[in-house]
């Protein structure tokens, strides 16, 4: 196609009215046409991503990045599978997945701190097979919630769903908080709507989260560096 021609089709695009409908569940790519077409949603988005791995291909070989990439993946994708979550993405070395229903947002925390108890036991079990590595992986989770415009982009046979709404974006943000310390970051819309057994842990009992300001965006957000044996 010329250029004439793909602005011909984008002018279509701007022109069109929108078919929106509210959504009860995480809509797959053939739920939704290609044209002006979207699934509104209420959802609790999380995204996991493996911290540093760019040191990790620079300093460590091929075949040593992917299994660390694929044991992390992996991983997460079965606990997400565990607590009602579903996969809507992958980007490189991290993946995004959405919560839905009343207790979504609980749902999504339990997640983030099984994840954390998870990469202490993939830490050592990859310690165990490589002895005399250097390597110890570490991630963050980023965890907000808010209304989602669900579209599908891209062109035939070459196209995906596009997760539009603050969630979508605040989440994946937060992944940039991360350190060793603390991986599991949550937006104030996500710790008020939670169960007290995703607020408080341990004997006795005491709070899991600390409350911070995120500068950046102007808003309060919590960290923790909790996790939950599973």
């Amino acid at each position: 196609m010329n250029s004439n021609e793909i602005l011909s089709e984008i002018k279509a695009i701007f022109a069109a009215q929108w078919n929106k409908r509210e959504g009860r569940k995480v809509p797959e790519a053939e739920d939704v046409s290609l044209g002006n077409d979207a699934v509104e949603l209420s959802g609790t988005v999380l995204y996991a991503d493996l911290a540093d791995s760019t040191g990790l291909v620079d300093n460590f070989k091929a075949w040593f990045a992917a299994e660390a990439y694929k044991a992390y993946l992996v991983g997460t994708c079965r606990v997400i599978s565990n607590n009602g979550g579903e996969i809507t993405a992958f980007d490189g070395d991290r993946v995004m997945a959405v919560f839905m229903g009343d207790y979504k947002n609980t749902s999504a925390v339990r997640t983030t701190l099984q994840i954390n108890y998870l990469v202490r036991r993939i830490n050592a079990a990859l310690k165990k097979a490589y002895p005399s590595t250097a390597y110890t992986l570490h991630h963050t989770v980023g965890i907000d919630t808010s209304r989602l415009f669900v579209a599908r982009t891209g062109i035939r046979k070459s196209n995906d769903l596009v997760w539009v709404g603050r969630a979508a974006n605040y989440a994946a943000k937060l992944c940039a908080l991360g350190g060793a310390d603390y991986a599991s970051y949550i937006t104030e819309a996500v710790f008020s709507k939670l169960n007290k057994t995703a607020k408080y842990g341990g004997s006795p009992s005491r709070p899991m989260w600390e409350k911070r300001i995120w500068k950046e965006m102007g808003v309060v957000v919590y960290r923790s560096s909790w996790w939950w044996e599973f």
